[in-house]
């Protein structure tokens, strides 16, 4: 008979459970999943009370999730895997702009604004102001006339608008289209860094790891164009103090910046120039609304 025997006889039984799955790659994913977790379970000798709270855990960050936050995301960022999944899926071996992860605030249709305006909508206590310039290359070096540069960022106190009720809908965000020379260019306030929120599940890990929250000030940058495939990435500031400690492991030496201040420290600007691979133009889904 095919019945349970041991420990280690049930990873036996599940993978063949699982063997008739139809799609060859959730086969695939499924069965190395269930390798990996049996296995951990077994490295760890995982204890019933340790099992209880894990399972606690992953439904306090589904309860944690809304309208203003993913805690979901924020999870697989502080675990380090969206940083993964985005190195291991943009190596960029044509010379394109690396990729960062996404982040869990995002917002589909962000204000479609003219060319150098100003994305800070409200007000912006102590917020330095930054212009913003840069050029859209294809991997030939050939401008891209057209593509759309959508970019969102935290305010000079930290917070994105989503989270402050001070703030106006879509403060701070902003979609810019090249022009037919790829350049784009904006206005906005310097952000400040800003801690991940922990007010939920993610904030109880972080403090049982005795790791702090702050991730170094930087700017979100999502850059399309048909024939292209969806560049994901940020700029962080080259003068931040977390730049080696970022919670969720996203600074790469290529995604650091030049903040170049101006007018003895009263006003900033910013040089990032892009490059895009061919592809498809694929969006994600928008972790918040």
């Amino acid at each position: 008979m095919k019945i349970v025997t041991t420990p280690e006889s049930v990873l036996e039984m599940a993978l063949a459970a699982m063997a008739r799955t139809p799609d060859e790659r959730l086969r695939t994913v499924m069965a190395a999943l269930t390798r990996h977790l049996h296995a951990f379970v077994q490295e760890v000798r995982l204890t019933e009370e340790e099992f209880e709270s894990a399972l606690d855990f992953i439904v306090g960050i589904g309860h944690a999730t809304g309208d203003k936050k993913n805690e979901v995301v924020l999870a697989a960022d502080l675990l380090g895997v969206s940083t993964l999944v985005a190195l291991l899926n943009n190596q960029d071996p044509q010379g394109e702009s690396p990729a960062a992860l996404l982040g869990p605030f995002w917002r589909a249709n962000a204000p479609l604004c003219a060319t150098g305006e100003c994305i800070a909508r409200s007000d912006t206590p102590g917020g330095i102001p930054l212009e913003v310039t840069g050029t859209v290359r294809d991997t030939e070096g050939r401008p891209i006339a057209g593509a759309i540069v959508d970019t969102w960022q935290a305010s000079p106190v930290g917070l994105y608008e989503n989270q402050d009720p001070q703030q106006q809908d879509m403060n701070l965000r902003g979609r810019f289209e090249t022009d037919a020379e790829g350049r784009f260019r904006f206005t906005t306030v310097r952000p400040a860094g800003y801690p991940v929120p922990t007010d939920g599940p993610c904030g109880v890990l972080l403090r049982a790891q005795q790791r702090h929250p702050n991730r170094p000030a930087h700017l979100h940058f999502m850059v399309s164009k048909p024939g292209h495939k969806v560049l994901i990435t940020q700029v962080f500031a080259d003068d931040d103090e977390n730049l080696e400690s970022d919670p969720v492991f996203g600074v790469t030496r290529r995604l650091i910046g030049r903040f170049e201040a101006q007018q003895d420290g009263q006003a900033a600007t910013l040089a990032h120039d892009f490059v895009l691979e061919p592809g498809e133009m694929k969006f994600p889904r928008p972790p918040i609304p």
